[in-house]
C-alpha cells in the first residue's frame, strides 16, 4: 500500500503548524475544531533521521498524573510516524497547557492497561469511537510520565 502523497504530507504538516502556532499564541488553548485545552505538543526525534518534530496530540490524564495519547491516525490502517519515533526515542519533551515544557518518558501500554486507557478516549469522543471502527489494528495508547 502506498504512503501519503507529498501533497497530503504538506497539508498535514501545514495544518499541524497552524495548530501549534495557535496553541503557543494562546497558552495551550486551541479553538480550531474545538480542541480547547485538550492538546499537548509532543517533541519527538525521527526514528531514523534523528530530526526533531512536533506533533499536536489530544490527551487525557492518566490515573497517576501523566498524560495518555493515542496513535489513532484517524483510523488509518497504519500507525502514525510519531508512534515509531516515541518507541525508538522514548525520552521526550511535551508542552502542556498552562505548564510549559515537561520532560517525559513514553511507554506503550499493553493488554488490560491499554484497554482501560483507550476507554477514556472512546467514552469522551465520537471521533475516537469512529477511528476504532475504521481500522482492524489495535490503536496503541502511550502513557507519558514525568522524568
Amino acid at each position: 500500500m502506498a504512503g501519503p502523497t507529498p501533497e497530503k504530507e504538506t497539508d498535514v504538516s501545514d495544518w499541524n503548524q497552524q495548530i501549534i502556532d495557535e496553541w503557543r499564541a494562546n497558552d495551550g488553548t486551541v479553538t480550531t475544531m474545538g480542541f480547547g485545552r485538550g492538546l499537548v505538543l509532543v517533541h519527538h526525534l525521527g526514528a531514523k533521521s534523528g530530526t526533531e518534530r512536533i506533533s499536536p496530540l489530544a490527551f487525557f490524564h492518566s490515573d497517576d498524573g501523566g498524560w495518555l495519547i493515542a496513535a489513532s491516525k484517524a483510523g488509518a490502517p497504519d500507525n502514525p510516524d510519531w508512534f515509531y519515533n516515541l518507541k525508538a526515542h522514548p525520552e521526550v519533551t511535551i508542552e502542556v497547557p498552562g505548564e510549559g515544557e515537561v520532560a517525559v518518558r513514553a511507554r506503550v501500554l499493553e493488554g488490560e492497561e491499554r484497554d482501560a486507557a483507550w476507554a477514556k478516549f472512546t467514552q469522551a469522543s465520537e471521533g475516537f469511537r469512529s477511528y476504532e471502527q475504521k481500522t482492524t489494528r489495535v490503536i496503541p495508547v502511550i502513557e507519558l510520565t514525568r522524568r
